[in-house]
């Protein structure tokens, strides 16, 4: 002990300045040549300790001095004694509570628990045992003040509420302390007015226990009721669909006689041929075999493999679609998707943020009118009506003044608003609203977009939900800088088509280079493979893309038909039939449409630019009578990304917040995209318009 104070206090000593006063505070000890101190001598220093900083434990000197008796014990886990305690006393109550075996002291025991809370004490013995594993697993755990509280206002009015309402008061179910809760409110008022005020006592202490606000604990009821009726729904559902066409439930082998007969087609549209453009030896294995295949039915999908495995010499073809069974898809309800509460805007507010606007052009010389604002979910458009002789130009060129009056980031100019005598400055909203694909796709415009490839992309600027249909546009470009949304633009198109759109209706290859934004994606049936992550494999994956495009071609042209559109419906109608001495392998299918997502160019592009640009180039040239489309997103909108061959076979655009005017020219050819605040805010140009 005295060898470790010495080399403690030489340690103190060579990180403090030499000096008299700081040598004379420190204790001579541990010198071989110094005269040791008898313990007499040294008792009235036998609980001296050095204070050390907090992470260094502390040490004695003298061997005079002993650490306290208990304090060693229990330092650091008295949290641990407490709950093994309370799992005791649980066990105590067991005994006393439920079996009647723990004696005279616990018939003792078990008499003033019921004088005290009735027949609140069967619920004791769960709630010592919880709150001791709680205790006992984790050390660092403490009650705070307002939680214990709120637990002992909630036992307190649910124990008045039982002294209420009980058929039987001999059993005395509140005992003294709902007696306490509940008496003094019934003498005074009825047995429902008491209730309505023990209610909004529990109201409070939920408060207390959670620290959420009325608001919040109601939104938080509402999710947990509907969220169990979802549930139960959702049972009920799957038990009915599991009950045969008699109301017996379908049995294994039933099931897995269905499961191979679905897996022989959704097999066989795995299975195309796929063929990098420069080199022959990658076969279709590399990239199709990444999706997992069920275990049931394997057996026969192999059998069904063998019979349709191609004759060596002839290549190996995607099918048309599902064959002309109706299909069993059920679409997703959508209770699924969750909606927003946003508070509505003050207009009063709106209009004096008008007037101001207003009076900071009149400040600089401009002179206007506010004729009318629109306000959307993260901006305010302001509509203004220019005096004689003020030219527009003047105005554009105040965008830095008019953002500094009205504190905010940055403005956006519109002059003039297409088809109106007026411009429009559109200023960042103070409270920004939530836009959520549950609120687009219970819209009123959600019911009119009949299409598979109607897909939500947000609100416009009046608030109205925006849907565009991918078919007529018929590729899409997403571009913007880090964290400006284009990944959640590219879920929310992805969602409402899986939302809206049947595996036969759609199908989809998903092009994901970073590997975290498309893996949820996997086992979904609209998908011909597994999320491609490779950037070569992704390569392969277009150049099949365009090989399934000229195979459909060769179809319609057989059939005698422009696009398929015109092909589906007249295989809706039965008019697609082979004729008498054809083949057999001629019959024709329905041709679903096929929406190829890519989340990264940039990626392929840095792998393999050529062959990526030639395969984009050739799909988005012809692949929209097919029914194959294009949605190409890049975080990175330059020249060597967005080739100039890509953007002219790629009319429409979808632009978010970028860092340069030169980034919102490379792609919407126009500025405003470096205008734009962020968090989802975009621009979109229609291919269509």
């Amino acid at each position: 002990m005295a060898k470790a104070a010495k080399s403690k206090s030489s340690r103190s000593k060579s990180s403090q300045p030499k000096s008299s006063q700081s040598k004379s505070s420190q204790p001579k000890s541990g010198s071989s040549g110094a005269k040791r101190k008898s313990p007499r001598s040294a008792s009235h220093l036998s609980t001296y300790r050095e204070h050390e900083t907090d992470d260094e434990p502390i040490k004695y000197y003298y061997k005079s001095e002993h650490p306290p008796m208990f304090g060693g014990v229990f330092q650091g886990r008295s949290n641990e004694f407490a709950g093994l305690g309370l799992i005791a006393f649980g066990i105590l109550l067991v005994l006393s509570v439920y079996l009647e075996s723990a004696g005279p002291v616990g018939k003792a025991f078990n008499d003033s628990l019921l004088f005290l809370i009735g027949g609140g004490r069967y619920f004791l013995p769960a709630l010592s045992f919880g709150l001791g594993l709680g205790l006992a697993i984790q050390r660092d755990w403490q009650l705070r003040s307002r939680s214990a509280i709120g637990w002992a206002l909630f036992s307190g009015v649910l124990l008045g509420l039982g002294h209420i309402y009980s058929s039987d008061s001999a059993k005395n179910p509140g005992g003294w302390i709902g007696w306490i809760f509940s008496e003094p409110i019934t003498s005074s008022f009825s047995d429902t007015g008491a209730t309505a005020l023990l209610a909004i006592l529990l109201v409070g202490s939920a408060m207390l226990i959670t620290g959420k606000s009325v608001i919040e604990l109601c939104i938080l009821t509402w999710r947990f009721v509907a969220g169990a009726n979802s549930y139960v729904a959702q049972k009920s559902k799957i038990q009915k669909d599991s009950l045969g066409a008699n109301g017996s439930e379908i049995g294994f082998d039933d099931a897995e006689d269905f499961d191979g007969e679905a897996a022989q087609l959704f097999d066989f549209a795995l299975d195309p041929e796929l063929e990098n453009l420069d080199d022959e030896e990658v076969v279709e294995s590399e990239l199709f075999d990444e999706q997992p295949k069920p275990k049931r039915g394997r057996k026969r999908r192999e059998k069904a493999k063998a019979k349709l495995a191609p004759v060596k010499g002839e290549s190996q073809e995607i099918p048309l679609g599902p064959s002309g069974q109706p299909s069993a898809w059920t679409l997703p309800e959508m209770e699924f998707l969750s909606l927003t509460t946003n508070k509505k805007a003050n207009e009063q507010t709106i209009r004096d943020r008008g007037d101001q606007l207003v009076a900071a052009l009149a400040s600089h010389g401009v002179e206007t009118v506010l004729v009318g604002y629109t306000r959307g979910p993260t901006v305010t458009r302001y509509e203004l009506s220019l005096g004689d002789g003020v030219k527009v130009a003047k105005v554009t060129s105040l965008s830095r003044d008019i953002a500094y009056t009205m504190a905010a980031t940055d403005v956006r100019i519109l002059a003039p608003i297409p088809g109106r005598s007026a411009i429009g400055i559109e200023v960042p909203n103070e409270l920004r609203e939530l836009v959520s694909i549950g609120d687009l796709l219970v819209s009123q415009e959600a019911r009119t977009a009949n299409h598979p490839l109607d897909v939500a992309v947000g609100k416009d600027i009046s608030g109205r939900s925006v849907f565009l249909n991918i078919s007529t546009t018929p590729h899409l470009l997403i571009a913007g800088a880090t964290g400006a949304g284009k990944s959640s633009a590219i879920n929310c198109i992805i969602t409402s088509v899986l939302m809206r759109a049947t595996p036969d209706q759609v199908k989809m290859i998903l092009i994901d280079p970073k590997q975290v934004e498309m893996g949820q994606y996997a086992r979904l049936p609209h998908l011909l493979t597994a999320p491609v992550t490779n950037p070569k494999k992704a390569a392969n994956a277009l150049g099949w893309a365009v090989k399934e495009m000229e195979r459909r071609y060769d179809v319609l042209v057989e059939a005698g038909f422009r696009d398929i559109a015109g092909y589906n419906a007249a295989y809706d109608r039965g008019e697609m039939t082979v004729e008498a001495g054809q083949p057999a392998d001629k019959k024709f299918e329905r041709i679903p449409y096929v929406l190829i997502v890519v989340d990264e160019l940039n990626d392929l592009m840095m792998v393999a630019a050529r062959d990526v640009e030639d395969c984009i180039t050739r799909i988005a040239q012809k692949a929209r009578a097919v029914g194959i489309h294009l949605i190409v997103a890049t975080q990175r909108p330059s020249v060597n990304v967005i080739t100039g061959v890509i953007k002219a076979n790629i009319p429409a655009r979808m632009a978010f917040a970028v860092s340069s005017l030169t980034d919102s020219r490379v792609i919407l050819d126009q500025p405003g995209a470096e205008k734009l605040i962020g968090m989802g805010d975009m621009l979109m140009l229609p291919g269509n318009t």
